[in-house]
């Protein structure tokens, strides 16, 4: 893949991931409400995928890439997963961070390896977000993620998941 297109694939689903971000969020304050339990971390880490969202679709429309056509899939999905972990328990919406942010953190640190020094201005943006991915799993973490019921097969599940959309949104 030529450089163009390598970093129009990278764009993508970056947009792609942190739109499915902020639908998340959406949907774990929908059902927690913005002054239940940890309600002030989820309105934190939502504002900031909000602000991560913004920054990609910017990139997108200045470099001319089109988004994934997937993206309404990701608008029900995302809110969908946000919902369903926090009906859950609290535990179980900081799980579904954990493990999201988990991938994240593999796929940005992947992109950055790739770009090397070529892409300086996708290179910032990426681990300037990358940074604030790491924080959002740790504060899931110490929030009590691993205490959410069967945290080990509901972060798998949800990490595979992350994996596939990634790939899906990457060509799609």
């Amino acid at each position: 893949m030529n450089a163009p297109a390598k970093t129009n694939s990278m764009i993508r689903v970056d947009q792609a991931g942190e739109y499915g971000a902020v639908r998340i969020y959406a949907g774990q304050l929908a059902v927690m409400g913005s002054r239940g339990p940890g309600a002030d971390k989820l309105l934190t880490m939502a504002a900031q995928e909000e602000a991560h969202r913004r920054d990609f679709d910017a990139l997108l429309a200045a470099r001319g890439v089109r988004p994934t056509l997937l993206q309404p899939l990701w608008h029900i999905a995302g809110y969908a997963l946000g919902a369903a972990t926090a009906l859950v328990s609290p535990e179980a919406a900081m799980a579904c961070t954990a493990a999201i942010e988990t991938e994240i953190d593999r796929h940005y640190t992947s992109q950055l390896e790739e770009i090397g020094s070529d892409d300086p201005e996708l290179t910032a943006l990426i681990t300037a977000a990358r940074e604030e991915e790491r924080e959002h799993r740790e504060t899931a973490l110490a929030a009590g993620a691993e205490q959410a019921p069967a945290y080990p097969l509901l972060s798998a599940a949800i990490r595979l998941g992350c994996r596939a959309a990634i790939g899906l949104s990457r060509r799609i």
